[in-house]
């Protein structure tokens, strides 16, 4: 069994009780402590996180392709023990998931999750307009213990309209992450105008949106990625 707690904001912290497996972003452990000797090892993950060979070598071809290629490790936690991950002082979010239930995440912004996630890529189909909106990460809790830890940079900022029932608006480039009950995938709106092709464009001219009929939790970051199309005449 496994705890996630974050310590300080920047640092996450796996409490293992018996013996279990976490997948890490590769490179994220910093330190770690059990009882009578050091009774855990990490292993580089070659194709992906699904436990059938045929669909890790398919999942692992599917994110090189869509660019959300995911550099995983696994620590093999044999007893006791509290492990720490970071990842270059960003903040950590964790997120305990309801049985069903799937987040979807960006694959840069994953830092851990448990072995209870099924991982997989899915295409939201809206590439065109950004670097990082062709295909999502997706982890869906297939036990009690599926907990998912991922990176901001910066404080991150969360948005809900599962009470409001608003219409949430935001840059897809500063997304980590959203997460509701059934599919929830947002619409792309896209302002693109002759002032686009001229480099007059404000330079927000596309954004996901979910209406009040989608009950949605989206985490972003105050941080946007260098990513999507830029067009423009000199």
């Amino acid at each position: 069994m496994l705890n996630f707690e974050i310590i300080n904001e920047l640092t996450l912290k796996v409490t293992c009780s018996g013996n279990d497996v976490l997948f890490t972003k590769a490179g994220s452990f910093i330190a770690g402590e059990s009882a009578g000797g050091k009774n855990y090892k990490f292993e580089k993950v070659l194709f992906g996180p699904q436990n059938n060979m045929g669909q890790a070598i398919l999942g692992s071809l599917v994110r090189r392709v869509t660019g959300e290629n995911l550099p995983l490790m696994k620590a093999l936690l044999n007893g006791n023990s509290v492990t720490y991950y970071a990842n270059y002082g960003q903040h950590v979010v964790i997120y305990h998931l309801s049985p069903g239930e799937t987040i979807s995440v960006e694959s840069e912004n994953i830092l851990a999750f448990t072995q209870d996630c099924e991982y997989t890529v899915r295409f939201i189909g809206v590439g065109v307009l950004s670097q990082k909106g062709l295909a999502t990460s997706t982890l869906t809790a297939r036990g009690n213990n599926a907990y998912v830890a991922v990176l901001s940079d910066g404080n991150p900022i969360v948005l809900s309209n599962v009470t409001s029932r608003d219409t949430i608006s935001v840059d897809p480039d500063a997304v980590i992450c959203w997460m509701g009950n059934g599919p929830c995938d947002p619409r792309v709106t896209a302002d693109v105008s002759w002032k686009t092709l001229i480099g007059q464009a404000s330079g927000e001219s596309y954004q996901f949106e979910w209406d009040g009929n989608q009950p949605v939790t989206v985490i972003m970051q105050p941080s946007e990625r260098k990513g999507g199309i830029r067009v423009g005449i000199d």
